[in-house]
């Protein structure tokens, strides 16, 4: 199954990523220890690890980076 929506931002109060995935009314978050100035590519890898770690299949081009 895939996700509606899977999203990376900077969460500046815990000073990490946050994944946010989304499918119907259920929104998955969860944080990740990168750098903040990491580069895209590890960025994607990431969230597609987590998204499979949640039992979805990731999507690469469904994932929205906001930095």
């Amino acid at each position: 199954m895939r996700a509606d929506r899977v999203e990376i931002s900077w969460d500046a109060a815990q000073a990490k990523w946050l994944v946010r995935i989304e499918n119907g009314e259920e929104v998955i978050r969860r944080h990740c220890l990168l750098p903040k100035d990491v580069d895209e590519l590890r960025l994607r890898s990431v969230v597609e690890k987590t998204v499979q770690d949640e039992g979805y299949e990731p999507d690469p081009a469904q994932i929205s980076i906001r930095r």
